[in-house]
């Protein structure tokens, strides 16, 4: 598995529009405070051609056009590839992506969230190169980095150890307000089953509403992967719009599928519709009833997915993953 090199200070960064454009509130605003925060810490920012757009259909610009932004930014000396947002409609851009190619060129690092995982998936499976499942360029707009942020930062530039946050948030953003920092209320709850002792193996996952989608399109070669990677899977998932009943069936599909064949264990964050229930199905039944008879370890609630704050994952690399003190740490390998 190829890992771009870690970032300096004057790096370049190439800001990328693959799903949803920089163009309504609260985000145009966070864009603007986090592009001068980021040049604070040393980096060097220029803005792809879509980022400013929001011509396409539910997205900023023609699948064609944000495909070919993607491949010049890697074609391009940037470091990292940092997605300006989240969205609805990337998985179009993947026809247009040539991935071959990106395997091809020096390893950079992508980083972006939710529709995003339909770039930090497959490069990994399909480029052999590590990503990202991190926060989008607008979340770096708070004067003093906190939590995944912060923690985001500290992956680029080379850090190994991670460990989970001490409270979350079920607040909303407000327009009115697009600089108002997140306050984190909640008291986290960790609920493990099966868990004995560290989990250990390959990072793989992302955003299940984007990971049912990729099953069985020539996106997909988990197969193949898990062939190549005996060491074994601890996947990660989390969800946005599916419902209890969404969940249930996107890790059925994705089981028959056979993508948990290997599968060392299972991360799973905390969705957003986390406290509905649908015909006696909930959040937690969900998971279980899909995931228990497979005999692997499950951490549940952890600090991932759409109510944050969202720790960053590198997707497709080793690492060891322990629950300790009520808590979660990653400790990434070689």
């Amino acid at each position: 598995m190829r890992q771009p090199a870690f970032l300096n200070e004057n790096d370049k960064v190439r800001l990328v529009a693959p799903s949803f454009g920089v163009t309504i509130e609260p985000y145009l605003t966070r864009h603007e405070a986090s592009v001068k925060r980021l040049k604070k810490e040393g980096f060097r920012l220029e803005e792809g051609n879509c980022v400013r757009l929001e011509e396409g259909v539910a997205a900023s610009a023609s699948p064609k056009k944000r495909a070919k932004e993607i491949m010049d930014a890697f074609s391009s000396d940037a470091s990292l590839l940092l997605s300006v947002g989240g969205g609805e409609t990337m998985c179009e851009i993947l026809p247009f992506l040539d991935f071959e190619k990106i395997k091809s060129l020096p390893a950079k690092w992508f980083m972006g969230f939710s529709d995003n995982t339909n770039l930090c998936f497959p490069l990994v499976v399909l480029s052999d190169t590590m990503s990202i499942y991190g926060p989008c360029a607008p979340h770096f707009f708070e004067k003093k980095f906190r939590t995944a942020e912060k923690d985001a930062l500290a992956m680029l530039r080379g850090k190994k150890h991670f460990e989970g946050y001490p409270k979350y948030s079920i607040s909303k953003s407000n327009p009115k307000h697009p600089l108002w920092g997140y306050r984190l209320t909640k008291e986290k709850i960790i609920t493990p089953d099966g868990y004995k002792k560290p989990m250990e193996g390959i990072l793989l996952g992302g955003c299940l509403d984007c990971l049912i989608n990729l099953c069985g399109t020539a996106y997909d070669k988990v197969k193949e992967f898990n062939a190549k990677h005996p060491e074994g899977v601890i996947w990660f998932l989390e969800a946005c719009d599916l419902s209890p009943l969404g969940i249930r069936r996107a890790l059925f599909q994705l089981k028959e599928a056979g993508w948990f064949e290997n599968a060392n264990g299972f991360l799973i964050g905390r969705p957003l519709c986390r406290d509905a229930e649908v015909l006696g199905v909930n959040r937690f039944n969900a998971v279980l009833d899909m995931l228990k008879p497979l005999g692997k370890p499950i951490l549940m609630d952890i600090d991932l997915g759409h109510v944050g704050p969202s720790m960053p994952i590198k997707v497709g690399a080793h690492a060891k993953v322990t629950y300790a003190n009520k808590n979660i740490i990653f400790d990434y390998q070689e």
